[in-house]
């Protein structure tokens, strides 16, 4: 596939002799010992503040002056600095705290995985085994994020100051959760506290936006958002010992024997939807899907009359240019064709998806792909549809009209090569679109690959 993007649109042209000494300040032992340490931090959402002390920590030893803005103080935003010593670009990189992983609550994890999958370590221990980096908090997203802090601190130890600031930033709840009937209020906060906090609240004025994610070391400035919706049946609960049940379970009173006809009404529209939400864009193919993801009706400790309500939720993708007005026609549409008592469709969670327009990203793609040129010596190409296909926090910056794309190391298991490469990749980005500034020992500091004082350009 041939590069989609033009390196020579990138704002600032980094040099051969540039990427050499910023390669060479790149330690390859560091970059993997700060990600083990970083990943075996126990970090499943709402559990981020460990994780999150780390981060900052690092950052200060370091020099990036950072910050913590949170909408509680367990579950902060760190936000560290780079740059800023001329007049260039500012960019901000993202990467989340919180790690996909079972809840932790018996009761609920019990009814969702089974028992091998919750004894899988790899949903919080990382190690590197035959010469690639397992676990998911590495995967997801603590990898990525250990790549640009290296990134920033290999400029730094290179020497090479930047006109523009670049922001480095670590969120809770990108994975989730979300606040749904009783698991509500600020403690089942996900996304509203990450990077939507952080750009309202954390002081950053990005002129473009990288969230630093596996993609294999493809791009995409596309992102799909999603609805979860609650589609309610109703019907009547029945002492059982009087219960006459019909010989066809669609004419029982008790909504949970409806539950057949309604699925198959709800996977006929969902077939209709993937098929005509495919979004096809210069940034990235968009491939949004439909799941049912939990079922609810009665009560296990009250059974004697069955249940008068049953609830279905389905998770619904939609693709930047959808609503979920637009998908909620469809499924009340759908349920009208099923006999029953009586139901309802609500939009319980909703996100839209964004893209970044295509000349106003052109800027930061170019840098990517330059920086991707230098670095791995190849174009950059765009990413699989896999990852213009969910929600990465791209779309809070797209959102707000500040140009933003995903990018990064592969997604499963790098080895430590990958994410040399991918950290070199970051830093190169960071010169191409900040600009070289003047050399801020303040900010900068004295430690050059050089030596003290010495520098080859």
């Amino acid at each position: 596939m041939t590069s989609f993007a033009d390196p020579a649109r990138a704002p600032y042209q980094v040099t051969d002799a540039e990427r050499d000494v910023i390669a060479a300040a790149i330690d390859t032992d560091e970059l993997v010992e700060l990600a083990l340490t970083l990943g075996n931090i126990p970090a499943p959402s709402r559990s981020e503040a460990a994780a999150a002390e780390y981060v900052h920590d690092w950052m200060a030893r370091e020099g990036f002056n950072p910050r913590k803005v949170g909408a509680t103080p367990e579950r902060p935003n760190v936000i560290g600095e780079y740059g800023g010593t001329g007049m260039g670009a500012n960019l901000l990189f993202t990467a989340h705290l919180d790690t996909e992983s079972p809840s932790g609550i018996e009761a609920q994890d019990r009814f969702r995985y089974k028992a091998s999958t919750l004894a899988d370590p790899e949903w919080t221990r990382c190690w590197l085994d035959d010469g690639k980096l397992r676990g998911y908090p590495i995967s997801n997203d603590r990898g990525p994020m250990t790549c640009f802090l290296i990134a920033a601190k290999a400029l730094r130890t290179a020497g090479i100051a930047l006109a523009g600031k670049t922001w480095l930033t670590a969120c809770p709840g990108e994975i989730g959760p979300e606040p749904i009937e009783e698991f509500a209020g600020i403690g089942f906060l996900g996304k509203d506290i990450g990077a939507h906090y952080l750009f309202h609240h954390g002081g950053v004025a990005p002129d473009y936006a990288i969230a630093a994610e596996g993609c294999d070391f493809g791009a995409t400035w596309v992102g799909c958002g999603y609805a979860l919706f609650r589609i309610r049946l109703f019907g009547s609960g029945v002492f059982t010992p009087i219960l006459d049940a019909p010989a066809d379970p669609a004419a029982h009173p008790n909504p949970i024997y409806r539950l057949g006809p309604a699925i198959d009404a709800i996977h006929r529209w969902s077939q209709d939807w993937e098929r005509a939400s495919v979004l096809e864009t210069p940034g990235g193919r968009a491939v949004p899907k439909v799941q049912l993801a939990s079922v609810r009706g009665g009560a296990p400790y009250d059974f004697g009359a069955g249940t008068e309500v049953c609830a279905l939720y389905l998770d619904v993708t939609l693709n930047p240019r959808q609503k979920a007005a637009d998908a909620m026609h469809g499924l009340v549409a759908a349920m009208r064709g099923v006999a029953l008592d009586g139901f309802d469709v609500e939009p319980v969670v909703v996100r839209h998806g964004f893209e970044a327009d295509a000349e106003a990203i052109a800027p930061l793609a170019g840098a990517v792909d330059a920086a991707t040129r230098l670095a791995r010596g190849a174009a950059l190409e765009r990413a699989d549809p896999v990852y213009s296909s969910m929600w990465r926090d791209h779309n809070v910056f797209n959102m707000h009209r500040v140009p933003a794309l995903t990018t990064g190391m592969p997604r499963w298991r790098p080895t430590p090569a990958d994410m040399t490469s991918s950290a070199l990749v970051y830093a190169l980005t960071m010169l191409a679109v900040c600009g070289r500034g003047p050399d801020d020992r303040a900010s900068v500091g004295p430690t050059s690959v050089y030596g003290e004082g010495a520098s080859p350009f």
